[in-house]
């Protein structure tokens, strides 16, 4: 009976595709620490039909969650390729066949190729090979593939892909790639120390088996191209828009006209995949993801649009100077002694931790009840929290176990 009921729980939930996606990312958002926003996004940008950049270090579980999220699309064609220098086109889109080249025929092997693929994760994106390189752009933006031998393009059902890498890219050829990666989402390390020690619990004791919640490929190919593109876009959002990009090429960030325009298919996702009837000015903060060319300028870029989605949310990015702060002389302070850390904790980093907590908490509270977005203010609400917990564990000599209690 006790089986019979465990196995009830950890089945997909009924309801409509955005119902289950939103689980979907919930389920996900558990299992992977301190990236649901990451998490969201990438289902927003696959809704969008477009394709996503995981930016960070080795060792950030970028791999492993695009392998999750692309593995909730029940019956989808799935391709999946780690790049080098050397990566020949035929490698990517169809070998050729050799028993037809032996009759004296050229012929290439399309099938579990990314010309076959509804989802697609390459890894290490930008050590595309110059050989490869034309071809993959058509791929990601036309979604055609010209075969080795010829003949009329084949159009490649290609929904979206999710792609990784460890570093921007050096070179015009790459960078032609990284534009057609509408966006770019920063993975770090973890930050928080109690989700760390959790990390650190799962490999010795393994999780339970998590839920599985999924959708089909038609459900998934229904949304992307009927139900995402039927979300109204109200004139306000549009004015809101045109004034953001004002604001920006004052700044000297100038995005193009076409990633302007993709970008409102990813609002619309967005709208839908909270289940709400039409795009609101909030949705306009996943745009921190997509009109920055390099990190430097990202802080540039939310701020401007938190100017539009919630002015009262810019105070939480002058808090997150506060706590990156702190964080730096934290940093600076390794090696001295425990009673030098209690000492600075006493005089300067509690007091601050805690009113910036205190702040954040009513920040998010007064959004919330305004029905503006809070999503920035909970960025930096995750950051106060891992630089308290850092400062509980490193300076005070808490146990990384049971900080999480104390936060």
């Amino acid at each position: 009976m006790a089986a019979h009921q465990e196995q009830r729980e950890h089945e997909a939930p009924e309801g409509n595709t955005a119902e289950r996606l939103r689980a979907v990312c919930g389920e996900l958002s558990e299992r992977f620490h301190e990236r649901a926003d990451v998490v969201r996004t990438l289902w927003a940008t696959l809704l969008a039909g477009q394709h996503s950049l995981l930016l960070g270090p080795p060792g950030t579980a970028k791999s492993e969650l695009a392998r999750e999220v692309t593995g909730r699309v029940e019956g989808a064609a799935y391709w999946e390729i780690l790049l080098s220098k050397f990566t020949a086109p035929t490698r990517m889109f169809g070998p050729v066949d050799v028993g037809a080249l032996a009759r004296g025929e050229y012929r290439q092997v399309f099938e579990g190729r990314a010309t076959t693929a509804h989802i697609a994760f390459v890894d290490e994106i930008f050590k595309c090979s110059t050989a490869a390189l034309n071809e993959t752009l058509g791929f990601l933006n036309e979604r055609l593939y010209h075969p080795e031998n010829g003949g009329e393009p084949i159009r490649c059902p290609l929904i979206g892909a999710i792609t990784a890498s460890n570093e921007l890219p050096s070179g015009e050829e790459s960078a032609a790639v990284y534009d057609r990666l509408l966006v770019r989402i920063e993975v770090g390390y973890l930050a928080d120390p109690s989700n760390f020690a959790a990390l650190i619990r799962s490999a010795v004791t393994p999780p339970a088996p998590p839920r599985r919640t999924t959708v089909t490929l038609a459900a998934l190919q229904h949304a992307v191209t009927e139900e995402v593109p039927a979300v109204p876009v109200p004139d306000a959002v549009v004015d809101a828009l045109c004034t953001l990009r004002a604001a920006l090429r004052r700044k000297e960030l100038i995005a193009s006209d076409r990633r302007w325009r993709q970008s409102v298919r990813l609002l619309q996702a967005g709208a839908y995949l909270d289940g709400r009837p039409e795009v609101a000015e909030t949705d306009l903060s996943v745009l921190t993801h997509v009109l920055w060319d390099s990190p430097a300028q990202r802080p540039t870029v939310e701020r401007e649009v938190l100017q539009l989605v919630n002015p009262d949310a810019r105070e939480a990015l002058d808090l997150a100077d506060t706590i990156e702060e702190l964080e730096a002389q934290l940093d600076s302070m390794a090696g001295q002694s425990r009673e030098a850390l209690s000492e600075w904790v006493i005089k300067n980093a509690h007091q601050k931790l805690a009113l910036a907590g205190t702040r954040l908490e009513r920040l998010r509270e007064e959004a919330a009840a305004a029905g503006c977005s809070t999503a920035a203010i909970e960025r930096v609400t995750g950051r106060q929290r891992a630089v308290r917990a850092r400062v509980l564990t490193e300076a005070l000599g808490v146990d990384a176990s049971t900080v999480q209690a104390q936060l």
